[in-house]
């Protein structure tokens, strides 16, 4: 055997396995359709989903007062006062950007007082990232704004 086919040790050689294998999708109709569903189709997420699923992940994070700036928290209280106290709540304080699968995010927060700001916005991050990727999309980044901070007597 020459050199090119013979494994020598005190050579690196590549190996190219591809780390998902294509599904082939079906030729006709019938049983085999179930199985390659992905094939008849796309899934598009909107914005206000995103920002759904992270608003929730983020409130539910100890430490986080409030989501939103302060124009936000502004006219919330004044829907709150007209009776109008839950137009949107959903997604005040989240905004993302949708491509395709991959998905940016930025939260917007008040932080209680006598919380470690590095690690409820850590800990906000890490439950934001976690809701979102749970539906299959991938957050490429999560940026978190401490707006403002809640004092006790508030």
């Amino acid at each position: 055997m020459n050199d090119d086919g013979e494994f020598r040790a005190d050579r690196t050689q590549e190996i190219f396995l591809p780390a998902v294998v294509p599904a082939v999708p079906p030729q006709r109709g019938g049983a085999e359709v179930v199985e390659v569903a992905a094939y008849r189709g796309q899934t598009h997420f909107e914005r206000e989903v995103v920002e759904k699923l992270a608003s929730a992940a983020a409130r539910a994070v100890p430490g986080v007062a409030e989501l939103g700036g302060d124009v936000a928290r502004f006219f919330n209280r004044v829907l709150d006062g007209i009776g109008l106290d839950k137009v949107g709540d959903a997604t005040r304080g989240v905004s993302a950007r949708v491509n395709g699968l991959d998905v940016d995010i930025t939260v917007v927060l008040v932080i209680a007082a006598g919380e470690v700001v590095a690690e409820v916005t850590a800990a906000v991050r890490t439950a934001v990232i976690e809701a979102v990727e749970n539906y299959g999309l991938h957050v490429s980044n999560v940026d978190v704004k401490v707006d403002d901070i809640r004092l006790h007597n508030e």
